[in-house]
């Protein structure tokens, strides 16, 4: 007499290993994406800087409450040019970071007078400020430092009344307005020209 055969039937079981497997997995793919995180942040922070413009010594090219991208790396090897904007640590308090731009190099003699500039006798052409400078003097840059003014000449701490900004002072070159979106817009680093005889 024939015994039915039943057929074999598979049970499936979860495989206990393998799902230890998949939460081993989960655990390495969250911290490979935390380092990757953190790896960037410093990064980025390595090479770029977010100011916040707090005040209005750059009227009208920069607005109290903007934030600016500062690229730290623009002068490891070069100085700055004429009529870059930069963002240093004040001189008198290095805990506070100034942004203003850029009108003497080492060497450089910068006078001020009849609300006109001129660095080495020569009248600078300077679109870019709110009014002329209401005030006179003279000063020699030293090997090393820069002379920087703001924008807004008759109403900025600058240069012309705490002196030069050693280079070892300065963070970076302000390359974008970033926030709030309505003023997104790319610096312009206007080269500073000889005034129109």
């Amino acid at each position: 007499m024939d015994i039915p055969q039943t057929p074999e039937t598979d049970l499936i079981t979860e495989n206990p290993p393998e799902k230890k497997r998949g939460f081993l997995r989960f655990i390495f793919d969250l911290l490979e994406t935390l380092l990757l995180s953190i790896a960037l942040f410093f990064g980025i922070n390595a090479v770029t800087a977010r100011v916040l413009v707090d005040g209005y010594s750059m009227r009208p090219t920069l607005d109290d409450g903007q934030y600016i991208l500062v690229n730290k790396l623009s002068y490891r090897s070069n100085l700055p040019e004429y009529g870059d904007i930069v963002v240093f640590h004040f001189p008198v308090d290095p805990d506070q970071d100034f942004i203003k731009r850029v009108i003497g190099l080492p060497g450089d003699e910068v006078i001020i007078s009849d609300g006109q500039v001129s660095v080495n006798q020569e009248a600078l052409n300077e679109p870019y400020i709110a009014a002329t400078p209401q005030y006179v003097g003279q000063w020699s840059v030293p090997d090393g430092q820069i002379f920087v003014l703001g924008d807004n000449r008759n109403n900025s701490s600058d240069s012309h009344s705490w002196g030069a900004v050693p280079m070892d002072n300065i963070i970076g070159k302000a390359i974008t307005v970033y926030w709030p979106p309505p003023d997104w817009k790319a610096l312009k680093h206007i080269q500073i020209t000889l005034a129109m005889p």
